[in-house]
């Protein structure tokens, strides 16, 4: 039992079966609608005092009716519903039944000789319901069940579970939300309640009112069995496949709790299962009913298949032959491009290539973004060190790509922190860095070098060996970030700050190094010893 939670708890809440099965008008329970298996088989006892076969009674000092079994020494709480209907709870496993287990009393030799005939109470049975030839069972019918209607009514286990549902009717749903939901197996039926905030504060331990059921699972033609792993990485897991095609996943910390849920739903599924024909017993046991889509047994699509397979591979070939044939007729991307149908993409593109296409030794984008930035002063406090809006930068950037006509002077693009950003994102997403893999290595072993003028000279003579566009831009680059620097009283802006914000953007390795806090402080030297000596290293033409 948990801790601050005593049997008295329950003393004035009903057993756990749904509201709808008590009609508002209910002032009394018919027990031939609602008497639990084994009440009949079983005199009722006549005072709480009254106790059966192999049970005691007494009172305890506080006040609670306690039947203790003589075999097991399992001890039930008696209560009594809002109706007044006695019920009995056991605090151990917090399962809740109408009636007392039954415990096998031997009978007398003599007496039993006697009633060789006639069936003693011990021995009776509830009466079973009559039902036409055609006509439908009581748990066939989910209205009369939730209508009150039912004749044989069966409260077979009630207690706290953790549950969730992974397929819904043949849809495998994509998350699992486990929450632990009150539990009723009661006639043929699995139903899970819908947590509240009372049921909560309690520990979903017999909550005072119980609200609308989540989930209703018919149990006739169901399968149940131990969950596999790849299911569910808990312990204790149970896996319940419906008629229906859905599947639910029941699980309790508790091993030997468990394990008496798996008996009585298994016992359940027995019982409501037994007139199903063979077939449909079989398939019900064995289908796979997690698959995404069932449409049928797959014995009739397999047969359908089979038979529709010649005159679908003919519509087949038909359909080959035109797809060849429009494809075919499909215009050149080549085409397309001449006749302004694609517009190749400005950001991503590889800086040759984009250069060839605008007919430009330095990229318009960049010498846009350049000559705006010195537009509205280099003065500006943090330049290229504050980020821009994300938002407004890939605005920015999406009409890059696809309108030709791009005016940086329109009010959207009012920040130049937003400028700056959108520039710095075009040179991180170029294929290849603005300082070339292939010269990575070298620029990385010229930094290293002790000696100050050999290591100036070996950078510069690195640079000279660029590919045009990649001289050009650096050129535009450099000379631009050198004009920020001189207003770095204004902007706060100096050679190292430009070199840290720079560095990783245009010079990178191919593939990540192990020693990348290194690789990265070689880097910003680099860039810093470039910024150092621009004038040398690019001489005004």
């Amino acid at each position: 039992m948990q801790p601050g939670l005593s049997p008295l708890d329950p003393g004035d809440r009903r057993p756990p079966t749904p509201e709808t099965d008590y009609p508002e008008s209910l002032t009394s329970y018919p027990e031939e609608d609602y008497s639990p298996v084994g009440s009949l088989s079983e005199p009722r006892p006549t005072s709480p005092l009254a106790a059966p076969p192999g049970w005691s009674c007494h009172v305890s000092p506080e006040g609670q009716t306690l039947y203790t079994n003589h075999y097991t020494q399992e001890q039930w709480v008696r209560l009594e519903d809002q109706h007044g209907k006695p019920y009995f709870y056991n605090p151990e496993d917090t399962s809740v039944q109408w009636e007392l287990p039954q415990v096998p009393v031997p009978a007398p030799r003599s007496i039993c000789k006697s009633n060789q005939d006639s069936e003693t109470p011990a021995q009776a049975s509830p009466p079973e319901e009559k039902v036409r030839e055609g006509a439908r069972r009581p748990w066939q019918d989910p209205h009369r069940r939730h209508r009150g209607f039912l004749k044989i009514k069966t409260l077979d286990k009630a207690g706290v579970l953790h549950r969730t549902k992974t397929v819904d009717k043949g849809k495998r749903l994509r998350k699992k939300h486990w929450s632990a939901s009150w539990t009723v197996l009661e006639g043929g039926v699995l139903t899970f309640f819908k947590d509240s905030k009372a049921s909560a504060a309690g520990g979903l331990r017999q909550p005072p009112k119980l609200s609308t059921p989540e989930y209703t699972v018919e149990l006739r033609g169901a399968s149940l069995s131990w969950a596999p792993k790849e299911k569910s990485s808990r312990k204790n897991v149970l896996e319940l496949q419906s008629r229906d095609g859905s599947e639910y996943l029941i699980q309790h910390d508790s091993e030997a709790i468990i394990s008496t849920w798996h008996k009585a739903i298994s016992e359940g599924i027995q019982e409501v299962s037994a007139d199903l024909p063979p077939e449909e017993e079989s398939q019900s046991s064995g289908a796979d009913f997690g698959s995404s889509e069932r449409l049928g047994s797959w014995r009739e699509d397999e047969a359908r298949l089979g038979a529709g397979a010649a005159a679908a591979e003919g519509d087949l070939s038909k359909v080959r032959q035109r797809l060849r044939k429009f494809l075919l007729k499909r215009p050149t991307l080549q085409s397309l491009r001449e006749k302004g149908y694609i517009k190749d993409q400005v950001f991503g593109c590889p800086l040759a290539a984009l250069c060839e296409r605008e007919r430009s030794a330095v990229p318009r984008f960049v010498q846009q973004c350049i000559r705006t930035v010195e537009a509205r002063g280099l003065d500006i406090d943090g330049l290229y060190r504050i980020s821009g809006n994300l938002a407004t930068i890939q605005k920015l950037r999406y009409k890059v790509d696809h309108d030709e006509r791009l005016d940086l002077d329109d009010g959207r693009w009012e920040d130049v922190h937003v400028i700056t950003g959108a520039l710095k994102l075009f040179f991180r997403e170029l294929p290849e860095p603005l300082f070339p893999f292939s010269h990575f290595r070298q620029f990385i072993a010229a930094i290293k070098l002790q000696d100050q003028a050999q290591r100036s000279r070996c950078v510069r003579d690195l640079v000279r060996s660029l590919p045009a566009p990649n001289h050009d831009t650096l050129r535009l680059l450099f000379q631009h970030l050198c004009r920020v620097i001189d207003h770095g009283n204004q902007n706060r802006m100096s050679v190292q700050s430009v070199a840290i914000v720079f560095g990783p953007t245009l010079l990178r390795p191919e593939t990540e190094e192990t020693s990348m806090p290194m690789t990265m402080v070689f880097q910003n030297q680099v860039v810093e010893l470039i910024l150092q000596r621009c004038s040398d290293i690019f001489p005004p033409h």
